[in-house]
Parts: C-alpha cells; structure tokens; sequence
C-alpha cells in the first residue's frame, strides 16, 4: 500500500521509497527530515484543497507537511 491510501492516524513503517519517481531536491529534503526506509509514521490529517494536498505527517515527534504525489512514491506496512 502507498502512504497515500493510509488511513487517519494509522502508524505504519515504511518499506520502500521509489527514488526516481522524485526530483533529486525533494528526495534530499524527506530524507532530511528523517523520511525514508524504516521511518514510522502516520497521517495526521489531509488538506482540504482539490486533491487533499497536502498530507500533514507525523514523523517520530514531528509533523511535516508533504505532497500526495511524495506519499505515492512511499510503500508502507501497518504497524
């Protein structure tokens, strides 16, 4: 499943990133912020917008706002 599809508060770890589906900046930026493979996370909520852009995501103690197109490049596992 894509981190995308994942459910409101639901935690997940995530199992891969497609790299290449993302500009090189924008990977270097989520990996700085501690997103990428083995990273626990959750949804803490959708944007309100066409598209529910962006995606407030909870990282360890942190919530970081990312686009749907960055989640989609995400593979996760329920935790």
């Amino acid at each position: 499943m894509t981190l995308d599809l994942l459910a409101p508060l639901e935690r997940a770890e995530i199992t891969h990133v497609d790299w290449s589906a993302l500009a090189p900046d924008e990977g270097k930026r989520l990996r700085a912020m501690g997103i990428d493979e083995g990273a626990r996370v959750a949804i803490a909520h959708r944007g309100i917008f066409i598209g529910r852009d962006p995606i407030a995501l909870m990282v360890g103690r942190m919530n970081v706002a990312i686009r749907r197109v960055h989640a989609r490049a995400m593979q996760v596992k329920r935790v």
